[in-house]
């Protein structure tokens, strides 16, 4: 089951949404994301990470998930 990137842009925008979201990758399964949000201020890295990954909902859990890897850069905006 292959997922898009705009379906991965979808899910973290509920979570952030005045966010500046980049999702790129086209083979269905890896992508790369930046996501820069202002909720992240006060946060280190992993703390940030981990808030992403939670507005995805499940998709990237165990092998039956449908996103396998995604590289994660996340920040506060400057």
């Amino acid at each position: 089951m292959a997922i898009e990137a705009h379906e991965i842009e979808a899910l973290i925008r509920v979570a952030f949404p005045q966010a500046k979201i980049t999702v790129q990758g086209d083979d269905g399964a890896h992508f790369s994301a930046e996501v820069i949000d202002a909720s992240f201020k006060g946060m280190n890295r992993v703390q940030q990470q981990r808030a992403v990954y939670a507005s995805l909902k499940g998709k990237m859990d165990g092998p039956s998930g449908a996103l396998h890897a995604l590289a994660l850069t996340t920040k506060a905006p400057e």
